[in-house]
């Protein structure tokens, strides 16, 4: 007897198997992560006493109301690990917001992510009232909204970077407060964007619609395990959630999902993310920001540059020629500026250079104010990079004091601490948020001003400085290149990452090129200059990196800029008042550009590995010895 041929692989629903693999993973991951949550002991006696009870507050949602065994037992909890914020999860925790909260962490590794953001439930809070004090929190009277909760679990993170953690509590319930916020609140306040996710949720419904009905079934398996999904992650014997609505969300998921998904996105149009409304005409343009920016834009925009200068500000010679001429594709704000390279040595400058009113007009609200929120989450992200420029030291020294120049938030620090647990690691930037990342203790000391300002009264203190991705966006880096042979002891060590000018994808992309940055960008020092200007001030460069140094974002960098040049943020509030129709130009562009930053992401990964492997990326760090005198 023959035996039955195979059914040939075109007979394989491809979007249906993709969709039942995506689906399968994301269901065993979330069960996996949900068995790694703790779950609260029970309570202590009280009686025995629970040490430091007196020094914790317990900040919950309205119709949360926790009993004294479970706030015991979180204390006693929080103590024993070393914790000074430990979200409580209600053990009849609603479905899908636990399968979001297990979407968004990791619980092995969330309280060793000193990056990550905070991420909680919104319905209790368990927080050191010395946590609750260095970040200027005041909880006022007992309940609030999940979404404030929220909010207040991401920003008390930061002040217990290590020290932020997640258990289940069995005795708490979330009682009426399950259902008071909106979706799209809620998240605006975990930093995520209601309006893209609830337009990916409706594609991603509407294509589960579509291999459902067209694809057999192949397509019926996909759209099934979809809809079974809340059971199968949280549902069965040993499960340490028991959602009180798991059946109702299991049995209706996808009318469920869908009415979600519109709810958000209506909520989303209404309110955008910096709290102004949208199509009812109250944007950014209200407000007295928005009073200064005309106020400045009104006496024009020629006082923020100096006159161009004839020659190279590295070595005094030339002839230069222009390398690029763009806008600001940042933030979209008024003015052309103009990168020209020297003939004799390749340095490449900003000429006109900016003057000092011209900077803060410029870098006003990009890492701080209405863009400061955005900035936080990008570096939040820059994990794995900051730890390679911490490793690079590890060959070389064990420092007991660091200073970052530039540290911005302090980022950097906060994440070098994992390399160096015994470092005093302090900061130096212009902005406030080196006193900020002080108050956080992501630095030790805080120094606010230029760095060659300091210098003097920082002589010999310190065994490492750092200027991570800082020399560009000074005036005068061979100054600041003094500055840090000053601060640094005998011996010590000068550590320097900066973008290359000299990468191939600075010509391929001209204009799109994101390290070019116009117009924070003053100064692409080629590395052989860096070089010779580190020997000229008594330094042996000891290692220098170049793919390493790779930061993977030369295509995603490419079609964020070129979105933002062709629909700038109708909202913006140096921008001309938001019609109808730029609105509806922004947002035609944000949706063309969305498959392209699909592709830029799979090209920037490819181009990551081949930098990797050929040690040409777009930038390079050095590590370079003071030497004895």
């Amino acid at each position: 007897m023959t035996p039955p041929t195979p059914p040939p692989l075109s007979r394989v629903r491809w979007t249906s198997a993709v969709l039942l693999a995506a689906l399968g993973a994301g269901t065993v991951r979330a069960g996996r992560r949900l068995r790694a949550i703790p779950v609260l002991p029970a309570a202590p006696p009280v009686s025995a006493g629970v040490p430091g009870a007196a020094g914790w507050r317990l900040l919950t949602a309205r119709g949360v109301e926790p009993d004294a065994g479970t706030f015991l037992a979180a204390c006693a909890y929080a103590d024993r690990e070393g914790l000074r914020v430990l979200d409580l999860l209600p053990a009849d925790l609603p479905a899908e917001r636990a399968l979001g909260l297990l979407r968004l962490v990791d619980p092995a590794r969330y309280r060793r992510d000193r990056l990550g953001e905070g991420r909680g439930a919104g319905f209790a809070v368990l927080v050191a009232a010395e946590v609750l004090a260095r970040a200027g929190v005041d909880p006022g009277g007992p309940g609030a909204d999940p979404a404030e909760l929220l909010a207040l679990t991401r920003r008390l993170k930061e002040y217990a970077a290590g020290a932020t953690g997640l258990a289940i509590a069995p005795a708490l319930s979330c009682g009426p407060a399950a259902g008071s916020a909106g979706r799209a609140a809620e998240l605006r306040a975990q930093g995520l964007p209601p309006g893209a996710l609830a337009a990916a949720q409706l594609s991603g419904l509407a294509l589960l619609a579509a291999v459902a009905l067209r694809q057999g079934r192949w397509g019926a398996a996909a759209a099934g395990l979809y809809w079974l999904q809340p059971y199968l992650a949280l549902g069965g014997p040993g499960s340490p959630l028991r959602p009180a609505d798991l059946g109702r969300a299991t049995a209706a998921r996808p009318v469920r999902s869908l009415g979600a998904a519109l709810r958000t996105a209506v909520a989303a149009e209404g309110t955008r993310a910096d709290g102004t409304t949208g199509s009812s005409g109250h944007s950014g343009h209200s407000g007295p920001a928005a009073a200064a920016y005309r106020a400045d834009l009104a006496r024009g925009t020629g006082r923020f540059f100096e006159p161009r200068r004839p020659d190279c500000p590295w070595c005094g010679a030339g002839p230069l020629a222009v390398r690029v001429r763009m806008p600001d594709q940042l933030q979209g704000k008024p003015g052309r500026f103009t990168l020209e390279q020297c003939g004799a040595c390749g340095h490449v400058f900003q000429n006109p250079r900016l003057t000092p009113q011209g900077l803060e007009f410029y870098y006003r609200d990009f890492y701080d104010g209405r863009g400061g929120e955005g900035a936080g989450t990008v570096f939040g992200r820059l994990g794995a990079a900051y730890r390679g420029r911490a490793e690079m030291l590890l060959p070389y020294a064990d420092p007991a004091s660091w200073l970052d120049v530039g540290t911005g938030h302090g980022h950097f620090c906060n994440a070098a601490r994992d390399v160096w647990p015994r470092t005093r690691f302090d900061g130096l930037d212009m902005g406030d948020g080196v006193c900020e990342a002080e108050r956080r203790g992501w630095v030790e000391t805080g120094y606010q001003g230029q760095f060659p300002e300091f210098a003097s009264k920082l002589a010999g203190r310190y065994e490492v400085v750092s200027m991570y991705h800082y020399l560009e966006h000074t005036r005068d880096p061979l100054a600041e290149l003094d500055a840090a042979a000053t601060a640094l002891a005998p011996g010590g060590y000068l550590a320097i990452e900066l973008p290359d000018p000299e990468s191939r994808m600075a010509r391929l992309l001209g204009p799109a090129w994101l390290p070019w940055f116009q117009p924070q960008h003053q100064h692409l020092i080629p590395a052989a200059n860096l070089r010779e200007a580190l020997a000229d001030r008594g330094f042996t460069v000891l290692a220098e990196e170049h793919g390493p140094a790779h930061q993977g974002n030369d295509f995603f960098g490419a079609v964020a800029l070129t979105a933002t040049r062709l629909a700038p943020d109708p909202d913006r509030p140096w921008g001309p008042p938001p019609t109808g129709r730029a609105r509806a130009l922004a947002g035609a562009v944000r949706v063309a550009a969305v498959p392209c930053f699909a592709a830029a992401v799979v090209l920037d990964a490819l181009r990551t590995a081949a930098a990797r492997r050929t040690d040409g990326g777009n930038a390079y760090r050095m590590l370079a010895r003071k030497d004895a005198s």
